[in-house]
Formats: C-alpha cells, sequence, structure tokens
C-alpha cells in the first residue's frame, strides 16, 4: 500500500512551515522531468533522443488550427465563458462519446478541463475524503497516485507484470479491497505498458466493482490508439449498473495530437459532476476559449487523421518490440495501444557497463542518457523499478536510432 498524505508535525508552528506537508509531499512528473532534461541538452547542442515524453510528434491537423485561428478573431472568445465549459462543446463530447464508445450521456455529466491531468484530481476531489482508498493496478501513470494523495485518498498498489501482460486479476483486485476501499483506477490501453484488457476482462472487472459498491474511476485517453486484434472497449457500456457510480476521464490531446492544447474532460453521474465543477470555478474557471473552440473541431470532425497516425504508430511499434527483444536481458511484450514499450530490464541489472554497475532501472536509465545521450523514463516512476518506458511517438529515423544506441551499449555489459 502506499502512504497516505503527510501530517504536519505538530511540534512546528504553522507560520513556520514554508510549504504545506500535502503539496510538498508531491513528486516532480518523472515522466515531464526526463522530457525538459532531453529538451535541455538538445538545446545544448548534444545529440540527444528522446523516448521521455507521451506526445505525439506530429502537427495538429490543420482543420483543428483553422477553427482556432478563426476563434481568436471572434470577440465572443475574449470574454469569460462557463467554468463547466462552452455549451456546444460539452454537446459535442456527449455525442463523440456515444459515437466512439457507444455511451449516452447529457451535456449535463461533462465537465471540460484544463487537459486530462486536471480531470482525474478533480473526479478524485469530488469523491475522496480523508483517508478513502484508491485501487491503483501498477505500472501505472505517475500523475494518478499523486492526485488521489493531493486529494486526501491513499493509493493501493496492485502490481502485473510481463508475464500476465501487466493486466491485474479480479483476485488480486479483491485481495486489495478492504472496508475503506472507495474506488479503483481502470485504464485501457495502458500508459505506461500499452496493455489492453479484452472485453471479458474488463468485464469482469466492472462487474466485480458494481458487486461491491464501489467507484471506478476509468481514464480513456487512448481509446483510438489500438492496434491488431485488440479493441477498446468503456467499461460503462460492458456494465451498464456502474454508471452511477463510474466517471470517465478523456481528452483531444492523444488522438488528435493536441498535446499543447490543454483541452480534457469529465463525464460522470450529474452531482459529482457539478461537484467537479464547482472546484473548477475557483481554481481555473473556463479553459481558454481557443482551445475549447479547437477542441469542437476535433471531436465533430472525422477520425481520418487520426487513423494516419495509428497507421504510423503501429508499425513503430512492431520495429521498436522487435529491437528491445534483441537486446540481451530485455523482456518487451508486444503493447496493443497506446504508444509505448514497457520492457522488463531485470536482466541488465548489476550488470558492467563502462566501468558503471547500475542496480536499479533509475540508475541504468542514467548510464543511458550518460553514456549514448538517450533519455528514457524508469519503471520507478511507474511503481515498478525494473523497467524501462520508451514512448514511439517519435520519428521513424530517431526511434530506430535511439534503439541502436542502446543496443550497442549493453551489448557491451558484462558480468
Amino acid at each position: 500500500m502506499s502512504a497516505a498524505a503527510p501530517t504536519p508535525d505538530p511540534s512546528v508552528r504553522p507560520a513556520d512551515r514554508r510549504v504545506s506537508a500535502r503539496v510538498g509531499a508531491i513528486a516532480e512528473s518523472a515522466t515531464l522531468a526526463v522530457d525538459a532534461k532531453a529538451k535541455a541538452l538538445k538545446a545544448a547542442g548534444r545529440p540527444v533522443i528522446g523516448f521521455g515524453a507521451g506526445e505525439p510528434d506530429f502537427p495538429t491537423p490543420e482543420y483543428i488550427v483553422q477553427a482556432a485561428v478563426e476563434a481568436c478573431t471572434d470577440p465572443k472568445n475574449h470574454r469569460y465563458t462557463p467554468a463547466g465549459g462552452l455549451p456546444e462543446l460539452k454537446q459535442a463530447i456527449a455525442d463523440k462519446t456515444l459515437r466512439d464508445s457507444g455511451y449516452r450521456v447529457e451535456p449535463a455529466q461533462v465537465l471540460v478541463t484544463n487537459g486530462g491531468k486536471q480531470a482525474i484530481y478533480e473526479a478524485f476531489a469530488a469523491i475522496l475524503d480523508e483517508g478513502d482508498e484508491v485501487i491503483v493496478p501498477a505500472p501505472y501513470w505517475t500523475t494518478y497516485p499523486e492526485s488521489i494523495r493531493l486529494a486526501g485518498g491513499v493509493p493501493v498498489d496492485v502490481v502485473a507484470d510481463e508475464t500476465t501482460g501487466y493486466k491485474v486479476t479480479v483476485e488480486q483486485l479483491e485481495a486489495a479491497r478492504t472496508e475503506n476501499t472507495k474506488v479503483v483506477l481502470f485504464v485501457s490501453p495502458s500508459n505506461p505498458t500499452g496493455s489492453v484488457y479484452t472485453e471479458d476482462e474488463a468485464r469482469a472487472i466492472g462487474q466485480w466493482a458494481a458487486e461491491h459498491g464501489l467507484w471506478v474511476l476509468t481514464d480513456e485517453i487512448y481509446e483510438h490508439l489500438v492496434y491488431g486484434d485488440a479493441k477498446f472497449t468503456s467499461l460503462p457500456v460492458l456494465v451498464p449498473e456502474l454508471a452511477e457510480k463510474c466517471i470517465v476521464v478523456n481528452g483531444v490531446a492523444k488522438t488528435y495530437a493536441m498535446t499543447g492544447w490543454r483541452v480534457g474532460w469529465v463525464i460522470g453521474p450529474k452531482d459529482v459532476v457539478k461537484a467537479a465543477q464547482n472546484l473548477q470555478s475557483h481554481a481555473t474557471s473556463n479553459v481558454n476559449n481557443v482551445a475549447q473552440r479547437a477542441a469542437l473541431a476535433a471531436v465533430t470532425g472525422d477520425l481520418s487523421a487520426v487513423e494516419e497516425m495509428k497507421t504510423a504508430f503501429d508499425r513503430r511499434r512492431r520495429t521498436i518490440v522487435r529491437m528491445l527483444n534483441e537486446i540481451p536481458g530485455f523482456v518487451c511484450p508486444e503493447p496493443e495501444g497506446a504508444f509505448y514499450a514497457y520492457p522488463s530490464v531485470k536482466g541488465v541489472l548489476g550488470k558492467e557497463i563502462r566501468g558503471k554497475r547500475p542496480r536499479t532501472s533509475a540508475e541504468l536509465a542514467e548510464v543511458i542518457l550518460d553514456e549514448v545521450e538517450v533519455a528514457v523514463v524508469p519503471g520507478e516512476a511507474f511503481g515498478t523499478p525494473g523497467y524501462l518506458r520508451l514512448s514511439y511517438a517519435l520519428g521513424d529515423d530517431d526511434l530506430v536510432e535511439g534503439v541502436s544506441r542502446i543496443q550497442k551499449l549493453l551489448a557491451e555489459a558484462t558480468d
């Protein structure tokens, strides 16, 4: 079980505490930190190749950009708008949700947020009280446990590994359930592993949650990025009885190459969405109107640009998995969704590499960056030491060059 948010030291006067215990305990986003370091080295003229950020390398489709250009010239977008989102965008998100996943919701069940991270935090903040437990399958995206702690909850890790394709079972979830469990997190396709639950696996988890009266927060941000025979399924569609205790978070970032536009959303029961909206009304008010207009163009448009990006991601997926599995000591299951590979590197740890002997995946990531100028994110960031995450949302040539550098470096590893 992960630790709860720390309590202030009662021996220290409140006026002498410079940073609150809760915020002071939050770790920097590891993925953003790796990406920032890679970009800083590039800016200094170093030939760094970065596999750190979960960010498509494609530009935002032109029709979306043009909608934003036009929005800039309309004075109505220069003013405050409803904190919960533009009414037409909320309707479009409801329509898009029915189109893409078969889930029928009303605009009053939609809250437009400043990206997926705000959606996740506000969803947890709306339903968690101090000490409520959230079951978090690991490997997990680094932001989930921090958002839970910030909302006063306690993340409880349930770990899966490469032998199961990084998917947890109902039996594991049940073993983690206590009288304090309120929420189970469900993410498919997954960041950081790219795992995708089958319809039967997802239904079993949803039915288990419904049986025990648990809430489910499901992150569907990678819904359109599935490959081969894998299929995206939406939990409240598979298990309709979950709907009154299910929160869906999503956004335009990954599907439409709009990471910098910062538009996400929460879908849930009306009372929960209203509570999250009240929070947002004090935290940020409305999302940037120009970005909302761009998001409106995205979710009402067709998916042809998305299909083109997915074709490229699929090609890169097969390349990176093949190349990683050629490295002695690496074991990389083939991801079925998103745009990440998550190899186990436990077979390399402890070996000598150019005079260094990394004992952890964090130390191995440092060696790789220092010796061959390739930035990867260690598994410690995702709750599972002994792994690396590599995003394949970068150009084909950079992908091959970056993994080739790692291959050559680790070919030198000795006992």
